[in-house]
């Protein structure tokens, strides 16, 4: 039987799942996919490949139907077929069609900060009362609220959905989806200003999430919300009842608190009966978490939960990690940290990840049950045990009285505990080598022990690097290049510091075309860590061209010197003459040109050995020809580029021509790419803007920091004038103060230039100054003033400490501070 095409709305399916990404393909048979095309992807590039997979049901966009896609289309067995004007409005109206079977209280979460915490605290404190279906992590977006509603079934009782919004008009699709009859508004700072003409039109765009809204719960403080909501918010939604606390005069309920070392109390007081004199004690005393915790303390009282029942949650309240956290492990282990909670929307995600991962050829999962599902235990461990063979688990842990209870559901070599202590006492950790090891537990299972055994103990020095961001800094210069245009990765120095295996894997799943290393053992252990792209080794020699061979990478020959030598190279690999033959002559070279760097590179004087060298040896591959521009981020310089870029156009011209074929051309980096696009050819090469980093400084906002470098303090002192501090006595006080010893020295790669005051870090949200000289693993600072204590955490750079402004203080650039980072200092890679 052919395939049936739909023309008509609204879409009809039986489908289980809904698919937007074709990586996370999981059961086919039961999946409806939606082809998007946006600016950085186009989603009907991959039908046929899932429909190879099993996929039976698609959703296409009508522009995108070519005629050779529609062939293809027509030619599908037993298919149905959705053509419709946008993939993504088609998404929503199926999610907004399933939202509208159900007759339960849904509680809609939008603002600029707080909207995950507050919807992972509610889950947790109303389970007791609720079968709850909530947003997985942070899926607030146009895509992931229709892929969150989409999971509410009979068996829940209430919803909870987070809401985030970049531009004018995205709210109004996201109420019609998720159509709250409770919302929360936590609060407005600058995230997405650029989509918005002011911070009032941002205000006015999120409060159509509760157009119609029975409830709404907002701190009156702030005045820019709490003017909006009187205004505009109660003219079209009248009924509306205003929940509003905080310490302004018109708030509806009082709100003060007061700290003490490890908790605060909160005293509500109002004329409504609900919230009047009520006193909380809740384990957190940082002032997010203070608006966050009144919050879910507010609603709660609106349901009528009562106030000793929420006493009791509320104090068993923890900090919620939502990273995804990959980080080394004993025995050469990987874990993959995902402790905080474990549902089957939150287990799919983190299985995705574990399956992109490369790194380790076994991969392992440590599982608990998954609680208050509202499914039939068969049915959702016959799920479990697809999933797991579905993305490549070979071992299971599995933990708890219902996965012992359905063990004969599993089909994947599998141990059972009845709890985390009957694990961490019998099974042998030892056991644990060379592995990739999910880790993904519920609360109260209290995985963060299991991660404690089996993480690589490490001093408190760490480079975090969030993959969410490196992700956006890709996006934002892949829209800059367009479609047609290549990209190749600079990952080099370790990833310019941030760690090569880890950072490879990410581009390899988001589909970049080259990867590019300075040596030969670069590329060999990107290779061992599972990475298949094409790989360009800058500084070949002739004593690793065994290795590339081997391992096929692709050298760059930037002088006759190292073209001979290639050229005259005999093969010393366990290979036969015949596979050698077959491999040898196939590995690509790629071809530099010197236009003014004047590095490495063929000049224009060794032009014509080189053409006729080329003509001699016709079973040369050259897969592209290449230069480097000096100064593209300079503007004092724009003359020289554009000289750079005519002597190089000449030149690929005339080495095309001796070829009789084009190789690919390519002689942007980062900085070229925001100031010369008219220069991107077929191929730019991408890398210190990867990591966050814009050397032009003319759109650096667009990127995000990458990385944060953190330590933490060791002690503590106070000392008198005349003190002094350090090697040679070199800081001495002037007056009464506090020193911080911090857990991080030269040896680290915090540059002694930082000494005597030039360097500052932040802790606890201050500046302090370097005091003395920095040593080879500690560093004294001031921090007098500053509320701090021993353990407290201390930033080098990050979001809120650029890592622009510390290379400012020593007059070197961000490259520097980078790469100068010791290996000894672990890096931590997330997700959110």
């Amino acid at each position: 039987m052919t395939a049936t095409i739909f023309q008509t709305s609204p879409i009809a399916t039986d489908a289980v799942y809904l698919l937007t990404d074709s990586r996370q393909l999981i059961f086919p048979q039961q999946t409806l996919f939606f082809a998007i095309k946006g600016v950085r992807h186009d989603g009907h590039q991959f039908i046929t490949d899932l429909y190879q997979k099993g996929v039976r049901q698609f959703v296409v966009e009508q522009n995108s139907l070519t005629d050779s896609l529609l062939t293809t289309l027509e030619s599908f067995e037993n298919t149905q077929i959705w053509t419709v004007e946008s993939s993504l409005k088609a998404l929503q109206d199926v999610a907004k069609q399933h939202r509208a079977q159900f007759d339960i209280p849904v509680i809609g979460v939008t603002g600029s900060n707080g909207k995950t915490i507050i919807k992972e605290w509610l889950g947790q404190l109303l389970s007791a009362d609720y079968r709850i279906a909530k947003s997985p992590k942070s899926y607030n977006s146009q895509i992931g609220v229709p892929l969150s509603v989409w999971q509410l079934n009979d068996t829940h009782t209430l919803g909870i959905f987070e809401a985030g919004i970049s531009q004018l008009h995205e709210m109004k699709s996201l109420q019609e989806i998720i159509q709250p009859s409770i919302g929360i508004f936590t609060n407005i700072g600058s995230a997405h200003d650029e989509g918005f003409r002011s911070r009032k039109q941002k205000v006015t765009e999120k409060l159509r999430l509760f157009t119609q809204c029975k409830q709404l719960i907002y701190r009156a403080d702030y005045s820019d919300i709490d003017e909006e909501i009187r205004l505009i918010l109660k003219s079209v939604n009248p009924k509306c009842e205003l929940i509003s606390w905080g310490s302004a005069e018109n708030a509806l309920v009082k709100a003060e608190w007061h700290q003490d070392t490890d908790q605060t109390y909160i005293v509500l007081n109002s004329v409504l009966e609900h919230y009047d004199n009520q006193l909380f004690a809740i384990p957190f005393t940082d002032e997010a978490s203070v608006e966050n915790c009144i919050h879910c303390l507010i609603l709660m009282l609106t349901l009528g939960i009562p106030s000793t029942e929420i006493r009791q949650r509320v104090a068993r309240l923890r900090p919620i990690s939502m990273r995804l956290e990959l980080k080394e492990g004993i025995n050469n282990c990987y874990l993959i940290d995902d402790t905080y909670n474990n549902d089957l929307v939150g287990l799919t995600i983190a299985l995705n990840f574990l399956s992109q991962q490369e790194q380790r050829p076994h991969k392992m999962a440590i599982l608990s049950d998954l609680l208050q599902t509202g499914q039939k235990e068969e049915e959702l461990y016959t799920q479990i045990n697809t999933l797991l063979q579905q993305k490549g688990v070979q071992q299971l842990i599995a933990i708890g009285a219902a996965f012992v209870r359905n063990a004969h559901w599993i089909q994947v070599e599998a141990s059972y505990f009845a709890d985390t202590d009957d694990f961490l006492t019998k099974f042998p950790l030892q056991s644990f080598n060379n592995s990739l090891v999910l880790i993904k537990g519920a609360r109260p299972f209290q995985f963060e022990r299991i991660v404690h055994r089996l993480q690589q103990k490490v001093h408190g020095t760490v480079l975090e690097i969030n993959l969410d961001a490196l992700t956006h800094n890709l996006n934002f210069y892949r829209s800059r290049v367009g479609n047609d245009t290549k990209i190749m990765v600079m990952v080099k120095a370790f990833a310019y510091g941030n760690g090569s295996a880890e950072v490879a894997q990410l581009l390899q799943f988001h589909r970049v075309d080259y990867l590019a290393v300075a040596y030969t053992d670069e590329g060999v252990l990107l290779r061992q860590n599972g990475i298949e792209l094409p790989i360009m080794v800058m500084n070949p020699t002739a004593s690793t061209f065994d290795k590339l061979i081997e391992y096929k990478l692709e050298p760059e020959i930037y002088s006759h010197k190292i073209l001979d030598e290639w050229l005259n190279f005999q093969p010393t690999l366990p290979l036969s003459d015949e596979e050698i033959d077959a491999v040898y002559p196939q590995v690509p070279i790629h071809l530099k040109l010197d236009t003014g760097m004047h590095r490495l590179g063929f000049t224009q004087a060794d032009l014509p050995l080189l053409l006729y060298q080329l003509q001699q040896n016709p079973s040369l591959k050259v897969a592209s020809v290449f230069s480097h521009l000096a100064g593209a981020d300079e503007a004092v310089h724009n003359e020289f580029t554009r000289q750079q870029f005519e002597l190089f156009s000449s030149g690929a011209e005339l080495l095309e021509q001796t070829l009789g074929y084009r190789p690919l051309r390519h002689l942007l980096n980062s900085a070229g790419i925001v100031r010369f696009p008219e220069y991107k050819l077929d191929m730019v090469r991408l890398g210190i803007g990867l990591y966050g980093v814009e050397v032009n400084r003319l759109e650096q906002r667009s990127l995000q920091q990458i990385g944060t470098f953190k330590t933490v303090v060791s002690q503590v002192k106070h000392l008198l004038p005349g003190d002094t501090i350090g090697y040679g006595r070199m800081g001495v006080l002037e007056k009464e103060s506090f020193i911080a010893t911090i857990a991080l020295g030269y040896a680290d790669g915090y540059d002694r230039r930082f000494s005597k005051g030039i360097g500052k870090v932040l802790i606890n949200g201050a500046l302090c100054p370097v005091v003395g000289n920095v040593c080879m693993d500690m560093t004294m600072v001031d921090a007098t003033g500053v509320n701090v204590q021993e353990g407290d955490e201390v930033i080098i750079f990050g979001n809120d400490l650029p890592i622009s402004q510390l290379a400012d203080q020593i007059g070197t650039i961000p490259y520097e501070l980078l790469t100068g980072i010791s290996e000894r200092v672990k890096r931590v890679f997330y997700k959110e």
